[in-house]
């Protein structure tokens, strides 16, 4: 089965609607040339979007996918290249850094911009996200570098991540094309972004959303706490009405419900994940259903 295509808003790109994640890419312990099969194989699901960023395997998840790419550099006409910045961490390889910050000025954003397309070793990205709201980003400021980086040729298209409603607006009043999208955090264990407004906003306005740990970490089949444990057995339950695999199929379906097409993110490294996941586009829940996931995580049922 190869997945879905969403065209991201009314003017964006099209990418797929599964993404490939490569936040953890450097725990992996891939060899370049594992890494290359990984890619093409997903190419083969139909994933063809990977999803990066700047920070990633303290800045070397982005170069560890440039050198599986340059493996086979025709490959990069097959995928769609995301990656994110704004995030400075005081890590190890930093020491210049003291405490965990955000830099959204323009400086740090062109220098984000070439940083990443080095490591990747391309020309485009074809999308760049502010990776984390920032209270001291100057809108106009942000708006001045991703005009350059449009006009330059070195990114395609542009949105944000886990922006609020208001924050997204105030970025979009500066612009004079559409940001794309907001990659947020969407679980049956944190539905925040549903209530919340965001993806309210998205409906509004013509937004394609990303969501990033759709299964929580894992904690959806690992915690103990009393809203994982009805949680599980809510779907496991569906699992075996709708003769879904296992539960991630059904965790995936009821995000593919929403009314907004959420792009979800896998952040597995084993490809079978990724092929038994990309065939919850074929499972449907009845609305009972969808609530019943709903009730389970919130602990009570709709007013």
């Amino acid at each position: 089965m190869t997945v879905s295509r969403i065209q991201l808003g009314s003017k964006g790109p099209e990418f797929s609607r599964f993404v490939a994640g490569f936040w953890r890419a450097l725990d992996w312990n891939k060899s370049d040339q594992d890494m290359l099969t990984f890619i093409e194989q997903n190419i083969e699901l139909g994933i063809t979007t990977m999803d990066h960023a700047d920070i990633y395997g303290q800045y070397q998840c982005e170069a560890a996918f440039g050198r599986a790419l340059k493996l086979n550099p025709g490959l990069r006409s097959k995928i769609e290249l995301v990656s994110k910045c704004g995030i400075k961490p005081a890590f190890d390889c930093t020491p210049e850094r003291y405490v965990n910050h955000y830099d959204t000025t323009l400086q740090h954003i062109l220098y984000s911009v070439d940083q990443s397309l080095q490591n990747l070793g391309t020309e485009q990205l074809d999308l760049l996200l502010i990776h984390r709201p920032d209270p001291l980003m100057n809108a106009d400021e942000v708006s001045k570098a991703f005009e350059k980086l449009k006009q330059n040729g070195k990114v395609k298209h542009f949105g944000v991540s886990n922006f609020s409603a208001t924050q997204f607006s105030l970025l979009q009043s500066r612009l004079n094309f559409d940001l794309v999208t907001n990659q947020i955090e969407i679980s049956p264990l944190n539905m925040q972004s549903l209530h919340d407004g965001a993806l309210d906003y998205c409906q509004q306005h013509n937004i394609t959303p990303m969501a990033w740990s759709c299964l929580a970490g894992g904690d959806i089949f690992t915690a103990q706490t009393e809203q994982a444990i009805r949680l599980r057995e809510v779907l496991v339950n569906i699992s075996k009405e709708l003769g879904a695999d296992n539960m991630d199929q059904v965790i995936y379906a009821w995000l593919l419900a929403l009314p907004v097409p959420v792009l979800p993110i896998i952040g597995s490294d084993r490809i079978e994940r990724s092929r038994t996941t990309v065939l919850s586009e074929q499972l449907q829940l009845d609305r009972q259903q969808w609530f019943s996931i709903w009730q389970a995580s919130m602990g009570h049922s709709v007013p």
